[in-house]
């Protein structure tokens, strides 16, 4: 059973890396028009075009629930309830091209209110890091899962705000400014989350 768990989700994280690839290739006014357009079908009440959002964004969703430390069943129902809370939000977002930070932020506040309502009785446990290559040397790939643990460990332990500000950017990808939009702060104070973070974690993986 748990290989089979883990076998969907490393299906998943494929899927969610060639989306953000597909993404990345694309013009990025494109992107945005494509934003614009499916908030205002969202807006105007259209159940396609909310299959549609879950379509482009679970996934993203998903692992971003699983970065910030929840394990892939509270993952799952975090991920429907930010859709949910989205799909009856959506006249609260004023520009249409940003609502890939606008789905972000709500997911992040359902995040926050889960650890909130469940302290202590869940486990943190960091997923959705990068596999070391199975070519490279044996004594390279021990060293390098070293490191992956001592940091998933680091970044679990960080206070919810920096760690929250880590995903973000380094893991999903989110531009600065998006990155800020999502986590409901100016830019400067998101790139001081990322400051003291980071000097964190370079102070606890060695």
């Amino acid at each position: 059973m748990e290989k089979k768990a883990k076998s969907t989700e490393q299906e998943i994280e494929l899927a969610h890396l060639i989306s953000v690839k597909q993404g990345l290739d694309g013009s990025e006014a494109f992107w945005e028009q494509k934003q614009d357009s499916l908030a205002a079908r969202l807006k105007a009440g259209e159940r396609a075009a909310a299959a549609e959002l879950v379509d482009i964004y679970y996934k993203q969703i998903y692992w971003f629930m699983r970065r910030l430390g929840h394990n892939s069943d509270v993952s799952e129902d975090l991920t429907q309830e930010s859709f949910l809370h989205a799909w009856h939000r959506i006249s609260q977002l004023r520009d249409g091209k940003a609502l890939n930070s606008w789905l972000y932020r709500i997911a992040a506040n359902v995040s926050k209110l889960h650890w909130r309502r469940n302290k202590g009785r869940e486990v943190a446990g960091i997923e959705g890091f990068d596999e070391i290559d199975s070519t490279e040397a044996d004594s390279v790939k021990v060293v390098y899962d070293e490191q992956l643990e001592q940091l998933k460990n680091a970044l679990a332990r960080l206070p919810i705000k920096l760690k929250q500000a880590v995903v973000l950017h380094y893991m999903q990808h989110l531009s600065i400014a998006e990155a800020a939009e999502a986590a409901g702060v100016r830019q400067g104070t998101f790139k001081s989350r990322m400051s003291r973070a980071l000097k964190t974690l370079r102070k606890q993986v060695i």
